[in-house]
């Protein structure tokens, strides 16, 4: 008999600049992050945007840590473009703080345990409130606020231990980029739980922080509008990242279309 993962399509990927990309959905992501819980495996999933793929870009390392996740989404909109102008037709954005509710929803239907790694302990308080009143009956086995520094090895080691003992099957990891996707990769393997990387989502269903109205996310303008919220945190991300990625993947086409290879394109 077939199981789950068996049931569901190959995916189509494509490397935009040093980065893979995987053209999936919500649902077809969440369908794959139940079947790997049903076989209790430890497994790595990212919400890629614009600011992951700079970083990729700039530091071959964690090139490679991306590169090595288990499902890579295309959580910016310039990544759906840049994916439909690589012959991804059917491209569509599956945004991380979205993808977590559908997840929580179908782990609230199916009785399957989650855990929380990130965000403030006032915001993880009201994030845990938020899930509670939006999926009752969901398992919250666990939820950790870190501290906003390095840990020590004690106490990555006990954090560690206390996921591990909750029996969590779904991690959600809120602690920013490219913090949350090296921690993820660190602790593949010591944690037998898929975890998801989801940036701010704590803080947006928290009330945290404000998110950016659809009509703004659907034209590519949801930097702006985290721009103009947090202009002290932001404006050197987006100032540095988003002018080069433009210029950067339009070489990245001339080049395909030139036969060259100056971006990686084989995974």
């Amino acid at each position: 008999m077939q199981s789950t993962l068996e049931k569901i399509s190959p995916l189509e990927s494509r490397y935009i600049l040093t980065m893979r990309v995987d053209a999936t959905s919500y649902e077809d992501a969440t369908q794959r992050i139940l079947a790997w819980t049903e076989k209790r495996e430890s497994k790595c999933v990212c919400a890629s945007n614009v600011h992951m793929t700079m970083e990729t870009y700039d530091n071959g390392l964690f090139a490679q840590t991306i590169n090595s996740a288990d499902l890579i989404t295309p959580d910016g909109m310039p990544l759906v473009w840049a994916l439909r102008t690589l012959g991804v037709k059917n491209a569509s954005r599956v945004y991380g703080p979205t993808l977590t509710l559908h997840v929580c929803k179908a782990a609230a239907q199916k009785g399957i345990p989650i855990a929380l790694y990130g965000g403030t302990p006032e915001s993880l308080a009201a994030f845990v409130e938020f899930l509670e009143k939006q999926f009752p009956g969901i398992k919250i086995a666990c939820h950790i606020s870190p501290p906003f520094r390095p840990l020590t090895t004690e106490e990555d080691t006990a954090f560690t231990r206390q996921i591990v003992e909750s029996g969590a099957q779904i991690l959600f990891v809120g602690i920013g980029c490219p913090r949350q996707e090296i921690w993820i990769a660190e602790h593949k393997d010591r944690i037998p739980a898929v975890m998801l990387g989801v940036g701010a989502a704590f803080d947006f269903y928290s009330g945290r922080v404000k998110q950016a109205p659809s009509w703004m996310q659907k034209m590519s303008l949801e930097w702006l509008f985290r721009l103009i919220m947090e202009p002290k945190r932001l404006w050197k991300r987006y100032f540095k990242h988003n002018p080069r990625f433009v210029v950067f993947f339009l070489i990245q086409l001339l080049n395909n279309k030139l036969g060259l290879k100056l971006f990686a394109t084989q995974h």
